[in-house]
C-alpha cells in the first residue's frame, strides 16, 4: 500500500467545504448550543453557537479513509468506532437540541451505549490486543481474557475524558490533533503506509474543522463530534497496542478528567472544592485566564506530552 496524498488532502478540502454549507445549516435549524448558567460568565455570549458539526470531520474522515482504502481490516474498525461513538453522540445533542432537555441522553443510557459499543470493537480488535506495548521499557504485556475488560474500561474512559475536555474553543480539537501526531510518527517508524494515512487523514480533517472551531468558534462539535474523536483515538491505541501510551500523549485530557472525578469526590466527601470549577480549564479560566490563554498553555502541555510519549516509542522500537 501506497500513501493516497490525494486522500489526505481530500479530507481537509471535505471539511473546509462543508463548513459555509453545514454551519447556516445548522442556525436554520437552531441546532445551538445551551450554556450552563453556572459555567463562567464569559461563556454566556456563546450561546445559540452552532452544535453538532462534529458530523463534519466525520464526514471527512470517512469518505477519505475510503478513498485510501481503509475502511477495512483493522483500520477500519477504527473508522467504525468513531461512527457509532458519533452517532450515540449525535442522539445525545439531538435529545438536546431539539427535543430541549438539557441533559440529552441519561447517564445510564450514554453508558449502556459506550459499554455496548466497547465490547464490539474489543471484539474487533481481539486480534490485535493480546498484548499492550509498555512504556519506558521494550516489554509487552499479555492480557489473554483480560482484554475484553481492558479494552471497554479503556474506550469508555477516553470517550468520556474528550468529552469533558471539549469545553472552550478549539480547545479539544487541537488535543485531538496534537495526540494523532504520535500516530503518524508511529507509522513511519513501523513504515505502516496505513496508519501513516488513517493518522493524516485524521489530523487533515480535524484542521478542516479547526478553522471553524477555533477562537471565536462559529461552530462547536457537540457530543457528536467529542464521542467522535474519543472513539477513534481509543480504537486506534488498540490496534495498535498503545493505550498505554495514551495515557502519556493524552494527559492533558486524563488530568481534566481527574479534575473533575476529585472535585466530585472532595465536595461529597468534605462539602469543599478543590478547584474553582471542573473540569480543569474552567478553573483556570475563572482565575483570570483568557480563553485564549488557557487553551494555548493546554495546546503547549499536549505538544510536549505527545513529544515525549513519541520519543518512548521510539525508543522502545530500536
Amino acid at each position: 500500500m501506497e500513501i493516497n496524498n490525494f486522500a489526505i488532502l481530500a479530507s481537509f478540502l471535505i471539511v473546509l467545504l462543508m463548513g459555509p454549507v453545514v454551519i447556516p445549516m445548522l442556525e436554520r435549524m437552531k441546532f445551538g448550543q445551551t450554556i450552563r448558567e453556572e459555567g463562567p460568565r464569559a461563556h454566556l455570549s456563546k450561546s445559540g453557537t452552532p452544535t453538532m458539526g462534529g458530523v463534519m470531520f466525520i464526514t471527512g474522515i470517512v469518505i477519505a479513509s475510503a478513498m485510501a482504502g481503509l475502511v477495512r481490516g483493522p483500520y477500519g474498525v477504527v473508522v467504525l468506532s468513531m461512527v457509532l461513538f458519533g452517532g450515540l453522540g449525535f442522539a445525545d445533542d439531538f435529545i438536546k437540541v431539539v427535543q430541549k432537555r438539557n441533559l440529552g441522553l441519561r447517564a445510564w443510557q450514554k453508558l449502556l451505549g459506550q459499554m455496548g459499543i466497547g465490547i464490539l470493537i474489543a471484539a474487533l480488535t481481539h486480534a490485535e490486543g493480546h498484548s499492550i506495548l509498555i512504556p519506558f521499557t521494550k516489554g509487552e504485556l499479555s492480557l489473554g481474557a483480560w482484554y475484553y475488560p481492558f479494552a471497554v474500561l479503556f474506550m469508555v474512559s477516553v470517550v468520556n475524558a474528550v468529552n469533558l475536555t471539549d469545553g472552550l474553543d478549539g480547545l479539544s480539537s487541537g488535543l485531538s490533533i496534537l495526540t494523532m501526531i504520535f500516530y503518524v510518527a508511529a507509522g513511519l517508524i513501523l513504515t505502516d503506509p496505513g496508519l501513516t494515512m488513517l493518522s493524516l487523514i485524521f489530523v487533515f480533517s480535524l484542521l478542516g474543522f479547526l478553522y471553524f472551531n477555533r477562537l471565536p468558534a462559529r461552530v462547536f462539535m457537540g457530543d457528536t463530534g467529542s464521542l467522535a474523536l474519543g472513539g477513534f483515538i481509543a480504537a486506534l491505541a488498540l490496534v495498535t497496542r498503545t493505550p498505554l501510551f495514551v495515557v502519556i500523549i493524552g494527559g492533558v485530557f486524563l488530568v481534566e478528567t481527574l479534575s473533575v472525578i476529585l472535585q466530585v469526590a472532595s465536595f461529597q466527601l468534605t462539602g469543599k472544592r478543590i478547584f474553582r470549577m471542573s473540569p480543569l480549564h474552567h478553573h483556570f479560566e475563572l482565575k483570570g485566564w483568557s480563553e485564549k490563554k488557557v487553551v494555548r498553555v493546554f495546546w503547549a502541555a499536549g505538544g510536549i506530552l505527545t513529544a515525549a510519549g513519541t520519543a518512548l516509542y521510539l525508543g522502545g522500537r530500536l
